[in-house]
């Protein structure tokens, strides 16, 4: 059967709704950005324990004393792992998201309700969205919305919808038939009838998909960290690409007291807005205040009156000391050259000599006064972002080779700063314990010395796609070695559990890399030149970023390290530890003086 062309067609469709509604996404990106930086910059002001305690108030009004407690305790936690502001940014990301997707579920549930033809032609599109891979929608997300927080948020809208559209459309339906007809009987307009009779009754059932529609958006918040997302995602997407279990944990922990929160809070407001819930609640703890006085003070409630004024004295305290209390501000450097507070974001895929190039501007910049952000993203959002200007500059292009996919389709919308290292080399190595194999030929009819797989970095890397399309069909590996996708760190980390065991393996390397002087390791020799020559790694940046920052451009254009210098920053982050890179290149920076001057002179 000749293949379908299927995913030739969606790209034609997705580059011609690119090219022609442009303005729209740039539309919708400016609303989003703004709707969800506002609600950010409103729950990250307050001090962090006196915001706690509206949350908390908020969950002792709703549910008692004891969830008011656990509230605070949990926020306080979130706290103390210094992730608030990454729990905040989170919390934004789902508010947005749970209030464009209610926008546009609610009107939907309804219409179907009352429109079987709607309802049936809804079924299927509902159901395609729900069962498509979430990870799926971040694609033409980064298409059209660039990276950042958008696409993440836009993505979390598509998924969380049809519980939204589903459980209104079924709270409706389940409103008792003859209650209808009565209204209808007693000369109720329709509108009225579903205003007054239909919505009241069906709003637990409703409250129920809205908390659905929170839940799935915290289940994407690590899927949109993926995109430069940010927040609890990002940390998370982080810790997986550094293998950083803490931080991991760390993150994980932060997300299930916000989902714990949401979850329990919408909850109780369904309770709350239901006359019958209301009535079974109150039932439930007079009879619990019965059987155990002593649990009537922990289920105790305050009158909404109290609970608003605690919520309005600790939102007015909470705000004034968030607005009021800041520390001013970062000081922008002196001199000629000071960047006076201008953002710099720098954009790194999470290998070795990227997150050392990263970090040593940022710290150089930083110390002229500039703003800098970084963010870490796979090569190809990576790339998305420096054309569509979510970022401004990364510092880890290996060109003409490596990332020769990327440079071909981005080129008109990039700057090529120059290269400051090279040059390099790819290559497949193996302990040196591990005999008989010296070459990618001797690798042939071996596969069972190495399990059958070849341990691999990041999927989107460009020597992940030269290594399976070219270089073991060059050598006839093809089917008896399985390439396993994973992360840089991952790679690593396989490498020194079996090094440490002796065992064999086969991973992807290249040079430089401090991995050589911590193991000892053969590169395995290329004579077919698979691999290609070797490349330089260059700086890149956005269209126009060195007219707008002449400065900057200069320093970036002028930067090289030598084979020495790299390897000893390498090696320093790795003994500074993960999580402490800036640190480690202040310590690197003083161990050579002066250099910190000639790279970016004031």
């Amino acid at each position: 059967m000749p293949r379908l062309p299927l995913g030739q067609w969606v790209d034609s469709s997705v580059d011609w709704l690119q090219a022609q509604f442009s303005w729209l996404f740039d539309a919708v990106t400016t609303g989003v950005t703004g709707l969800y930086d506002g609600i950010d910059a409103v729950l990250s002001a307050p001090q962090p324990l006196l915001f706690a305690g509206v949350l908390a108030v908020v969950a002792w009004w709703l549910r008692g004393l004891a969830a008011g407690v656990l509230a605070f305790a949990g926020f306080a936690l979130v706290d103390s792992v210094q992730l608030w502001d990454e729990a905040m940014a989170t919390l934004s990301l789902v508010l947005v998201a749970t209030l464009v997707t209610l926008v546009i579920a609610v009107p939907l549930g309804i219409w179907a309700a009352r429109s079987k033809n709607v309802s049936t032609v809804l079924r299927p599109v509902l159901d395609f969205m729900q069962t498509m891979p979430a990870m799926v929608y971040l694609i033409p997300g980064i298409i059209f919305f660039g990276v950042g927080v958008v696409p993440g948020i836009i993505a979390t809208i598509v998924f969380a919808l049809p519980p939204g559209v589903r459980m209104t459309e079924l709270g409706i339906r389940q409103v008792d038939g003859e209650l209808v007809e009565a209204a209808e009987a007693f000369g109720t307009t329709p509108r009225n009838t579903l205003l007054r009779v239909q919505l009241p009754l069906a709003l637990p059932t409703i409250m129920a998909g809205v908390n659905q529609v929170i839940m799935l958006g915290l289940s994407m918040v690590v899927i949109a960290g993926m995109v430069g997302g940010g927040g609890l995602g990002g940390a998370v997407y982080r810790a997986i690409g550094n293998v950083d279990i803490g931080l991991g944990f760390e993150a994980g922990v932060s997300i299930v007291v916000l989902a714990m929160y949401l979850d329990r809070m919408t909850g109780a407001l369904g309770s709350q807005v239901s006359p019958l819930g209301r009535r079974a609640v109150a039932k439930a703890r007079a009879a619990l205040g019965a059987k155990r006085p002593g649990a009537k003070l922990w289920a105790h409630r305050p009158q909404p009156v109290t609970a608003l004024v605690g919520v309005v004295v600790l939102a007015l305290a909470a705000g004034g000391t968030g607005f009021l209390g800041g520390s001013g501000g970062q000081a922008s450097a002196s001199g000629p050259n000071g960047g006076h507070g201008k953002k710099v974001s720098i954009g790194y895929i999470p290998w070795d000599e990227g997150i050392a190039s990263t970090y040593l501007w940022k710290e150089l910049l930083e110390r002229r006064g500039y703003e800098v952000e970084t963010k870490q993203l796979e090569a190809g959002a990576l790339y998305t972002g420096l054309a569509g200007g979510q970022v401004d500059l990364q510092t880890d292009a290996w060109l003409p080779v490596t990332h020769a996919q990327y440079w071909k389709k981005y080129q008109n919308e990039l700057e090529d700063l120059g290269s400051w290292y090279g040059p390099t080399s790819l290559e497949l190595s193996v302990p040196s314990y591990v005999k008989g194999v010296d070459s990618l030929a001797d690798l042939k009819g071996k596969a069972g010395r190495f399990k059958g797989r070849i341990v691999g970095i990041e999927p989107s890397a460009g020597m992940m796609g030269l290594l399976k399309d070219k270089v073991l069909k060059d050598y006839g590996l093809e089917g008896e070695y399985k390439v396993v996708d994973g992360s840089t760190p991952g790679m690593l980390a396989e490498l020194k559990r079996a090094y440490d065991r002796k065992e064999p393996v086969v991973v992807t390397l290249w040079s430089p890399h401090w991995a050589y002087s911590a193991h000892d390791l053969k590169k395995l020799k290329d004579p077919k030149g698979s691999w290609g020559k070797g490349d330089g790694v260059h700086t890149l940046a956005r269209k126009g970023f060195a007219a707008e920052n002449p400065e900057v451009g200069t320093w970036l254009k002028n930067f090289s390290l030598t084979e020495k210098q790299l390897t000893g920053l390498e090696a320093v982050i790795q003994e500074t530890g993960k999580g402490k890179e800036q640190q480690a290149v202040r310590t690197w920076l003083d161990r050579n003086p002066g250099l910190a001057e000639k790279l970016a002179p004031q």
